[in-house]
């Protein structure tokens, strides 16, 4: 979200998108939650079915930042199908380097704002008062996906078929790979300045 701020394009996360669909309580809201609740992915061709809507929409004819997307091999040969037809290709992939443990670490710690949507982590970043959101007094909740046990097992998804996405853009020249340790402004820091010197050099 602070990396499409800054270069002031849309942030398309698919997992805000289901949950939009699951607060909604759609049809697709209901598929997604199947899988999302137990770290599981949703099926390709439900996720880019809703993205290939998303990025026809006229905010990213300028560009876009896509977030945990694609996930799989098939999604993102798929995509790059929907940019050529766009003509919108992707110019990079950024990759960051976190190791599993930080990950759980970091995921069972967070918790969002129930009315503004403000996230939080009980270490990193706290709120004032505790169960409360700083910005406008909303009650705070962990999400049932960040459960370090469901971290875990959507670690080893990842492993199994998101890792092979890397070896793709890899491949392709378009991999800038960012070490995603350290503190939020410092990682911001070098994703920014591999995407500017990429995309605006």
């Amino acid at each position: 979200m602070r990396l499409a701020a800054a270069f002031k394009v849309p942030h398309i996360a698919t997992g805000d998108l289901f949950r939009a669909e699951i607060a909604q309580e759609t049809e697709l809201g209901k598929l997604a939650n199947s899988f999302i609740a137990q770290g599981n992915l949703v099926p390709d061709h439900v996720v880019i079915g809703m993205v290939r809507g998303r990025l026809a929409q006229e905010d990213c004819s300028e560009g876009f930042v896509l977030d945990g997307f694609p996930r799989t091999v098939e999604q993102a040969e798929q995509v790059d199908e929907i940019l050529a037809g766009l003509q919108r290709p992707i110019q990079v992939a950024v990759d960051l380097e976190v190791p599993d443990d930080v990950i759980v670490e970091r995921a069972a710690g967070r918790q969002l704002c129930s009315q503004c949507g403000t996230i939080y982590h009980v270490v990193a970043k706290p709120p004032k008062v505790a169960g409360i959101c700083d910005v406008c007094g909303g009650e705070l909740y962990s999400r049932e996906d960040d459960q370090p046990e469901t971290v875990r097992h959507r670690l080893k998804v990842y492993h199994s078929l998101t890792a092979p996405v890397i070896e793709f853009y890899r491949a392709d020249g378009l991999l800038q790979t960012v070490d995603g340790v350290g503190t939020p402004d410092e990682i911001f820091d070098r994703i920014y300045a591999k995407v500017e010197t990429v995309c605006y050099n």
